[in-house]
């Protein structure tokens, strides 16, 4: 019994100009989504969806989780930035050190992602969507290893990594410290659903595993809202 990943969902103001934001970046197909919002759908090995749902809260303090981008050379690099400040973008200062050589942008929203400099090692076998790099501890990504059944990649200082056996991004947390939560809730968040249906038995294992229910109170439509031993929220919903 595992859950599988079904999308990454971002809470947005305007969930089509972000979307469409982000399809022209990814180069992913735009669908209305039968829950609500917009989705695209991967062009890739990338696995699952992402999400675009209204929200009426605007973003405050850096997301807990970014996508890590990457080129095969410096002229990849250097179009993937301008097509996305050509799409709304920005570039935004995250503390990055100027020799780093990656470039920190966000979307129209502020949802902040890198676009990754070539020869990056850890990266050389991942697509364009080389990773999802989270803020979280080594317990977090051991919970997220048994959550999909995904082997760990990475385990090293504290910080963790792991992947799909089918491949598409990595999983990343880089261990302390924590980013405080800012907002009522940590976005973007992961939705995922039980392999074999049983919703009330894969709440029990990740329960188990370190998970715990959250309350989010009246409006909320479609499956349990849980959090990570790290207090990441995630929906465990029906396929």
């Amino acid at each position: 019994m595992t859950s599988r990943l079904l999308a990454l969902s971002f809470p947005a103001l305007d969930p089509t100009v972000v979307a469409t934001f982000w399809s022209g970046v990814l180069g992913w197909e735009l669908a209305d989504d039968p829950i609500e919002g917009v989705r695209l759908l991967p062009a890739d090995d990338t696995g699952f969806l992402l999400r675009f749902v209204p929200t009426q809260e605007a973003k405050s303090g850096p997301n807990h989780i970014h996508f890590d981008l990457t080129s095969s050379s410096p002229d990849e690099q250097h179009s993937t930035v301008v097509r996305a400040l050509t799409l709304g973008g920005r570039h935004v200062d995250v503390g990055q050190l100027p020799e780093e050589g990656h470039v920190v942008l966000a979307d129209p929203e502020g949802n902040e992602f890198c676009v990754i400099e070539p020869g990056n090692n850890f990266l050389a076998d991942c697509g364009f969507v080389g990773a999802l790099s989270g803020d979280g501890s080594q317990a977090c990504g051991y919970f997220w290893a048994k959550a999909l059944d995904w082997p760990l990649v990475w385990d090293q200082d504290e910080e963790t990594a792991i992947r799909s056996p089918q491949g598409g991004p990595k999983l990343t947390w880089g261990g302390p410290p924590l980013v405080p939560k800012e907002g009522s809730t940590y976005r973007p968040h992961f939705d995922l659903a039980p392999v074999d249906g049983d919703l009330t038995a894969e709440v029990a294992r990740l329960e188990a595993l370190g998970a715990s229910r959250v309350d989010v109170g009246p409006g909320h439509v479609g499956g349990v809202v849980m959090a990570d031993p790290d207090g990441h929220e995630f929906c465990l919903q029906e396929a």
